[in-house]
């Protein structure tokens, strides 16, 4: 059975009497080319376990399959079950689980699943859940050595914008804090079936031994984070001071101590920078 091919899609989906869902952003992919590169890019050796999110037609299960030692897919929609087990019949070492994966134990799954070695994840993501996803792998840091994902273009961008750059935010600093992001290729839209209004690009981020900056605590470190880039057009003392509720001389000394310039804006400042920054406030705030 040839995944990618939209008669086959339309059969199958028909048999079942499968209705697609705006409000899960489901879109199967009928461009062949697309799911065997993302399957390469989890660089796996056929013992690895995998962790895939939303399966949907089973186009890239099919292809993690054949690269991976254990595919486990967690997905929501009930009434893509019967359509998997059908598209996925030959498919021995994958299982899916059916649930939300912004609400499963993820901690409990992976250690049932894949005992205590470090699974790669691989999904194409549904645009309105790709932040919350990723940055729950991460901040929860999960045992996982990778996420290879499929987003909407201009989130691939954002996600992966180094600090120091016009195009960095909160995320791009979280994810860099984690991470070492990279993306791999572009997905136009009409690889897809029904066809999205955007174009999608996959990203791989490489989940860091340790962060990639020192701070001395991480929650003062993300809350100075979200506060400079949360007003972007004032400065980043102005953005610090009204966030975190500061006198405007704490965060103008602790910007002096770091070797920042007064008049710097969020996008300016580098992660040993943003780093920098934190830990002197935070030097400053106890003293």
């Amino acid at each position: 059975m040839e995944l990618t091919d939209l008669a086959t899609i339309q059969a199958v989906l028909k048999r079942h009497g499968f209705r697609f869902s705006k409000s899960l952003g489901q879109n199967f992919l009928t461009d062949p080319s697309v799911c065997p590169r993302m399957a390469a890019a989890c660089a796996m050796d056929g013992t690895k376990g995998v962790l895939e999110i939303g399966p949907g037609f089973g186009v890239l299960t099919k292809e993690l399959s054949a690269r991976a030692g254990q595919v486990v897919a967690v997905e929501l929609d009930g009434s893509l079950m019967p359509v998997l087990a059908e598209t996925l019949t030959d498919c021995w070492n994958v299982e899916i689980v059916p649930g939300d994966v912004l609400k499963l134990d993820l901690a409990a799954l992976l250690k049932e699943k894949f005992g205590g070695a470090k699974a790669a994840v691989c999904a194409n993501l549904p645009y309105y859940i790709t932040s919350p996803v990723i940055m729950r792998f991460l901040e929860e840091r999960l045992p996982v050595s990778s996420l290879t994902v499929m987003v909407q273009k201009e989130a691939a961008r954002r996600l992966c914008a180094p600090p120091g750059t016009r195009a960095c935010g909160a995320v791009s600093a979280a994810v860099s804090y984690y991470t070492n992001p990279q993306i791999l290729f572009e997905v136009p839209r009409t690889s897809f079936y029904p066809r999205p209004n955007v174009d999608s690009a996959v990203i791989r981020l490489d989940v860091l031994p340790e962060p990639s900056v020192q701070v001395k605590s991480e929650r003062a470190f993300f809350a100075l984070v979200r506060a400079a880039f949360g007003k972007r057009r004032k400065t980043v003392s102005n953005s610090v001071s009204t966030g975190l509720g500061l006198e405007k001389s704490q965060v103008l000394s602790a910007l002096q101590r770091a070797e920042i310039p007064p008049n710097a804006r969020a996008e300016q400042l580098t992660m040993s920078q943003l780093a920098e920054f934190s830990n002197r406030l935070e030097e400053i705030k106890h003293e």
